[in-house]
């Protein structure tokens, strides 16, 4: 029977077509704490599908921490940060930031973001002033494309790592203010941006460069300084964002770039203005995972990660199916169609294995795929059984094509 309202009779036919497609997104119900080994509506499993690549998110000292913070500041914050949300603890995190990001950000000062969602709308919506033009990278995520439609700036797509395209893009433009934005690891395919080239082209032509380092901040470079590391960046063409809900296991994002940048985000970036400020104790966590991050651990950490990434890319012997060339923690393997991926994380799940399906739109299509990522907290032995789960699924997909 259909519904007798027909904006719910609208929606409901649009799923539908959902459905039909198979594109239909379903929550599962984690219940203990993001592990390796993690309690999925009432079953046990190995998960390879968390952002947490360092294995912080319930590292003791990080929740002794928040405990801490708790005590110390309270839960919420009570205000946004221009009225009277800013506490001691959110001031500390952005100059441990800042001195933690200077030796690859000149006169570096930093900005502490609920989310990296919100950062990134934020950095692009303030720096694009009257007549300003952005240039976004035709793979990056959709809080920067977003960013780009809030800012009412003309935006420029070039194809994913063409920087001849881009080159030309902005040669021909006269806007007053060049913006060209990238993630650093592309979260879907696991490659890294060719930051080199691209702030040679920034500094060449007068632009900015504003790296979303989402999934390099913690994880890249000897430090843990990120994509700016890895490469040995430094300039004041450079804005920088990282999350610090992934690798830095607890909760919001920063904005690190030169002191004058920060302090004009203060004043024009709508979503830092308009917004209560994270709960201070979340920024006191986050003191103690910087600590942990750019100590011996977090070296030793980030190794055992590289080891990690080493086995699974030398185990995993596909016909079919596609590794994509990632030396990142994010391992991607293309399946094809969204049913047969579908079908795949279905049966790696039935083994006790969580591996996501990730379907259009947030991958092109028919490039559905399994997104395998690692973390610190995984063992080789827990590696080698994906490794062993995923060869044997693919061979009996093959059998049954033939």
């Amino acid at each position: 029977m259909s519904n007798p309202n027909p904006l719910i009779a609208a929606l409901e036919s649009n799923l539908q077509q959902v459905d039909r497609q198979a594109l239909r997104r379903r929550r599962r119900v984690a219940e203990t704490p993001c592990a390796p080994r993690v309690q999925v509506d009432g079953r046990e499993m190995l998960a390879f599908c968390s952002n947490d690549y360092l294995g912080l998110a319930s590292h003791p000292r990080l929740v002794e921490a928040l405990r801490e913070g708790a005590s110390l500041y309270g839960v919420g914050s009570g205000a946004s940060h221009l009225i009277s949300g800013h506490t001691r603890a959110h001031a500390l995190l952005e100059e441990r930031l800042a001195q933690f990001m200077s030796p690859q950000v000149e006169a570096a000062g930093a900005l502490y973001f609920c989310t990296g969602y919100m950062a990134n709308l934020a950095v692009l919506t303030a720096l694009a002033t009257p007549g300003a033009e952005i240039f976004s990278e035709a793979l990056n995520h959709a809080s920067i494309i977003d960013g780009a439609r809030l800012s009412r700036a003309k935006v420029q797509v070039y194809p994913h790592a063409d920087l001849e395209s881009l080159a030309n893009l902005l040669a021909a433009s006269s806007a007053p203010t060049k913006i060209v934005v990238t993630d650093s690891v592309f979260s879907m395919d696991g490659d890294l941006a060719a930051l080199p080239a691209l702030l040679a082209l920034c500094e060449r032509h007068g632009a900015w460069l504003v790296v979303d380092d989402a999934h390099g901040f913690g994880v890249l470079g000897e430090n843990g300084r990120g994509a700016l590391e890895h490469f040995n960046l430094r300039s004041t063409n450079l804005v920088y964002m990282g999350t610090l809900s992934k690798a830095a296991g607890v909760g919001g994002a920063f904005v690190a770039a030169h002191a004058s940048v920060i302090e004009w985000l203060v004043q024009r970036a709508r979503p830092y203005i308009y917004t209560t400020a994270a709960a201070p104790a979340l920024a006191h966590a986050l003191l103690a995972s910087l600590d942990i991050i750019g100590g011996a651990e977090g070296r030793q950490r980030r190794a055992h990660l590289q080891s990690l990434i080493a086995q699974i890319r030398s185990g995993l012997r596909l016909r079919r199916w596609q590794l994509m060339p990632s030396d990142t923690a994010i391992q991607p393997v293309i399946v094809g169609a969204n049913d047969d991926a579908m079908l795949a994380a279905a049966a790696l799940f039935a083994q006790g294995l969580w591996v996501p399906a990730i379907r259009p739109p947030t991958v092109p299509p028919d490039t559905a795929r399994l997104r395998v990522t690692l973390s610190a907290a995984h063992t080789k032995e827990e590696v080698a059984q994906v490794v062993a789960a995923l060869n044997a699924l693919e061979i009996q997909e093959a059998e049954k094509a033939a």
